[in-house]
């Protein structure tokens, strides 16, 4: 039995918010990573609507937490508490200018008291996006490609203070622990260099951070043409690939990533320019271009690089990252050799 923190009355917080004595929990969504909270959904007779709640409860102990893989420390307790932080600094700062194109949910109310947090979203079920997806073909990558792009346009040069300064759950400076215990080699070698080359790259945005497809939601109506997605706890600064890297590695088998590689690296960067002309952006696509596929490799390593030492067995791990990861190490080793 996990002990947690001593919670907020969140029914009779939204109660009060939303001066609708009658409203109830309808029913939880899912349990939070490791412990720390739930998402449910709400109702609100008086509104005549639904909502989306999550609710964010640290576990009293270390020793409480349910790691899946066992990375029980405080070091990871601590990315999770900074982690929610962010992901509200999103919603509350950023997510109002993401339009349809990349869509969000909407903040509808939010409460804190010690570590606990509670979010109040737009429910996007009510909205037109209640289908998820465990598979996805082709089309539905390509959807998600359309909204990772947008996104990054919309987001591209932001100044983000208050997100992670490297966005992505898996960025090094966060995950010491799990690059100690990686097998040593050319890629733990290339570890900090890999990050570096991303960090250091001349065009920057926001990136998700976890875009992987349970975190996006698929309309209703099939002609829409558009996404939306949820799940902002490692938004932050980088270059757009990285996002890209994660969500075709965790739609597509190694097979179809070699088959589809160049038709979805080119509609990625064509949706990118569409985002401009859409957004009105003026800026240096060629050159954006060019630095950004040379790092799609470079992103694959440092992705993998997290699995090695966080879990080596993991089913993401294929023929096809390990080439990926040989082309950006023989990269870096060129670059510095020419140096």
């Amino acid at each position: 039995m996990i002990e947690l923190i001593p919670n907020i009355n969140v029914l009779a917080q939204l109660q009060c918010h939303f001066s609708d004595p009658d409203l109830s929990k309808l029913h939880t969504l899912q349990s939070l990573w490791s412990g720390y909270g739930e998402i449910a959904r709400y109702i609100s007779p008086r509104l005549n609507n639904t909502f989306i709640v999550k609710q964010i409860l640290p576990p009293l102990k270390q020793a409480e937490q349910v790691h899946p893989r066992g990375w029980n420390t405080q070091t990871g307790h601590q990315r999770k508490l900074q982690s929610y932080q962010i992901e509200a600094n999103f919603y509350r700062d950023y997510a109002s200018i993401c339009d349809e194109y990349c869509l969000v949910p909407k903040l509808l109310a939010e409460f804190s008291e010690n570590q606990q947090q509670i979010l109040v979203l737009q429910d996007l079920d009510q909205a037109g996006f209640s289908l998820r997806k465990e598979k996805a073909s082709i089309a539905d990558v390509i959807l998600g490609i359309k909204w990772l792009a947008y996104f990054h346009v919309r987001f591209l040069q932001q100044d983000s203070d208050d997100l992670w300064p490297v966005g992505t759950y898996w960025h090094l400076a966060t995950r010491q622990e799990e690059l100690e215990v990686m097998q040593a080699g050319k890629l733990k070698d290339a570890a900090q260099a890999l990050d570096s080359t991303l960090n250091n790259a001349q065009f920057q945005t926001l990136v998700h951070g976890d875009a992987k497809l349970a975190n996006f939601c698929f309309p209703d109506d099939n002609s829409l043409g558009h996404l939306a997605a949820v799940d902002f706890q490692y938004v932050g600064r980088g270059v757009g690939v990285k996002d890209l890297v994660y969500f075709l590695g965790a739609c597509l088998n190694q097979q179809d990533l070699a088959k589809h590689e160049q038709t979805l690296l080119d509609e990625y960067f064509l949706q990118f320019q569409k985002a401009l002309h859409q957004y009105q952006i003026d800026m240096d696509f060629i050159h954006l271009q060019h630095e950004w596929r040379s790092l799609y490799a470079i992103a694959w390593a440092d992705f993998y690089r997290f699995l090695l030492g966080w879990s080596p067995g993991h089913y993401k791990i294929n023929s096809y990252m390990q080439t990926q990861t040989d082309n950006a190490l023989a990269s870096l080793y060129n670059l510095f050799r020419e140096k």
